[in-house]
């Protein structure tokens, strides 16, 4: 090899590299990049939002036909990031599993947190954090098609004072709540504009049931539906929202739900628990309190939030809609004397859909034992799903029938159905009711 041979040699390698690094890019640039995975979105203009709240979504890649929607409130001092990648991130992982969408609220003013306090918040629409929020369940329950049915709450501290004013203002929304180290609602209620409140924080605000239910009844005035199910939790040792809020909660649940205060059943699930359950036993009771023994103001732990996947029925199918009148349903109807019914319709909508509650009130002496209610819907409404009735058809004059369960109507007694449908502009409740072909006040 001559000396002018080795830089040839070297400028022909040094060309070669080129070529394969040149190559190696072109390839590189016709490879599709890898799928997103779902992640936390930031959403804007969702609606109505008096106090600057921020929302953020997680829909999981696989999300359900139906899914189902957890609403999830961050502690004080939190957001949305913190609760998504911290402590509720089993929800997450859950979410993943079983394709429910998760909606984060995230409180923007100083010490991030929740207003349970003030009189807007502590009143339905009432212009407070909650108005916000259930302007971001509006948006995300029509985007997703969330099952109506199974829309539930659930939140750590400030958060779980939060979860238990929402489930008292929006008791037709909300299935279901798990709040963990809370305060029943309405005990942080200010006169001063503080948004603390230190002898329901101390454990000194102690009630009767009757009045902690009252109190959670006046911020939704005139409401006679079912409240949502609730499971409460909460550290022998917490200082911080202490251990007494524990019972009053409990007390102001089931006197909302009208149960004994006497468990129906008691058991530890895990050594350091003890958990009662009020009204009904199992999985998804009415009412389920989990105390924690030598705990603080730490919680969830880990392992917690499957117990609160389970009992809000997250892990459950979508409900199932009847639209037929077939063996589902009883057709045999009896007369109504005249004056004997009353009706009460509530609508709760959002841009382009609404739910309506209806109650029919049997307010004769008479038994109804199969009833027809005949309505009529605003233009531009059409019926998408129901419940415990059938409707036919979707818009214009509707019939619902009554399923088998709830066929009889006692005197004085009274049944709620409901359903789910889209508006091009008019969110007006359905009107003209007429039951068994009898004309129903309306009120």
């Amino acid at each position: 090899m001559n000396a002018r041979s080795c830089p040839d040699r070297s400028g022909l390698m040094a060309l070669i590299a080129a070529l394969v690094l040149l190559i190696a890019a072109v390839a590189l640039s016709l490879v599709p990049p890898p799928a997103q995975a779902a992640s936390l979105v930031r959403v804007t203009n969702f609606g109505t939002n008096p106090t600057g709240l921020n929302m953020y979504v997680y829909v999981p890649d696989r999300v359900a036909a139906r899914p189902a929607m957890l609403v999830m409130v961050h502690y004080c001092g939190g957001s949305a990031g913190a609760v998504h990648n911290g402590n509720g991130r089993d929800y997450v992982t859950a979410a993943d599993r079983l394709g429910y969408v998760i909606v984060y609220p995230e409180a923007t003013r100083d010490g991030h947190c929740f207003d349970v306090s003030t009189a807007n918040a502590l009143r339905r629409n009432g212009g407070g954090d909650s108005t916000g929020i259930m302007s971001m369940v509006s948006y995300a329950r029509q985007r997703y098609n969330v099952d109506a049915a199974r829309i539930v709450v659930a939140g750590f501290s400030s958060g779980a004072m939060m979860t238990n004013v929402l489930a008292a203002q929006y008791p037709d929304v909300f299935s279901a709540g798990s709040a963990f180290s809370g305060v029943p609602a309405g005990c942080f209620a200010t006169t001063n504009g503080s948004l603390w409140n230190s002898q329901c924080s101390g454990g000194n605000l102690l009630k009767s049931p009757q009045q902690w239910g009252d109190q959670a009844r006046a911020m939704y005035p005139g409401y006679t539906g079912r409240y949502p199910r609730m499971q409460l939790w909460h550290g022998t040792t917490d200082t911080t929202l202490a251990y007494p809020n524990y019972g009053e909660e409990l007390d102001q649940w089931t006197n909302l739900h009208g149960v004994s205060r006497t468990p129906a059943s008691t058991d530890q699930p895990q050594p350091s628990w003890t958990r009662t359950r009020y009204g009904t036993t199992g999985t998804t009771a009415t009412i389920e309190g989990i105390s924690i023994q030598g705990t603080g103001h730490s919680l969830p732990m880990p392992g917690m939030l499957a117990y609160s996947i389970a009992f809000l029925g997250l892990d459950k199918p979508p409900t199932t809609t009847t639209t037929t009148t077939t063996t589902t349903t009883t057709t045999t109807t009896t007369p109504v004397p005249a004056d004997g019914c009353k009706v009460t319709a509530s609508v709760s909508p959002w841009n382009t859909g609404l739910t309506e509650t209806i109650t029919i009130a049997n307010t004769s002496a008479t038994a109804v034992n199969g009833w027809q209610l005949r309505f009529t819907l605003p233009g531009g409404q059409t019926i998408t799903s129901g419940w415990s009735a059938s409707y036919s058809p979707a818009t214009g004059e509707v019939t619902a029938r009554n399923l088998d369960y709830n066929a009889g109507i006692p005197p004085n007694g009274s049944v709620q159905i409901g359903f789910q449908a889209t508006h091009t502009g008019d969110s007006a409740a359905a009107g003209e009711f007429t039951l068994n072909g009898e004309r129903c006040a309306v009120g």
